[in-house]
């Protein structure tokens, strides 16, 4: 990975688009075959367009069928929850934490990746728990110095938009291991005559 960078009020290694982020989560799918393994903590609210990045995806991931999903639209994992979810995953669970985060102009709509933790809260200055082995943020709108009035007023669109492509990424990147790991398996039987 690269060097670690400061990106607005976000700390992460690299900037990337929806296609750059399925080698990052292809990397963990590598380690994380079992789909059952991965918990997914998506961060946020579902009363604020730009902090409701989280539970869009954590909605749009159940939908798909992943099971270990904490943070939906219907049960926000928000500033008040966040502590609740770091108690509440198991200690052997593979987890990704996802957040909204503020940035660059030029960075609204990409995403921040890192191998550690996330730590929830910090655009608008809250200090909550760090949560999860991977990390991705999702850049909503420019930093400013209004924080939470930056997140109130993010294009719902755009959020909605990064919510399906992260999801798609995610999906890309444990069905292409799915796919290798049968293509591996069939390798090795033998078929009876």
């Amino acid at each position: 990975m690269k060097s670690i960078r400061s990106q607005g009020r976000c700390t992460a290694t690299e900037q990337l688009t929806k296609f750059e982020i399925e080698p990052f989560l292809a990397s963990i799918a590598a380690r994380h075959r079992d789909r059952d393994s991965i918990v997914f903590v998506c961060i946020g609210s579902d009363r604020s367009s730009g902090d409701s990045l989280g539970p869009l995806i954590g909605s749009m991931l159940r939908e798909r069928g992943w099971k270990q999903v904490i943070g939906t639209l219907q049960q926000p994992c928000d500033a008040h929850a966040v502590e609740q979810a770091v108690q509440a995953v198991p200690k052997e669970a593979t987890v990704i934490a996802i957040d909204a985060c503020l940035g660059k102009p030029a960075s609204i709509g990409r995403f921040l990746v890192a191998e550690g933790p996330l730590q929830p809260g910090k655009a608008i200055g809250r200090r909550l728990p760090p949560i999860g082995q991977f990390s991705i943020a999702g850049v909503v709108n420019a930093n400013g110095p209004k924080a939470y009035w930056m997140l109130q007023t993010t294009s719902l669109y755009q959020v909605m938009r990064m919510a399906r492509d992260a999801v798609d990424a995610i999906e890309a990147a444990w069905s292409t291991e799915k796919e290798q790991g049968k293509a591996h398996d069939n390798e090795w039987k033998i078929p009876l005559v």
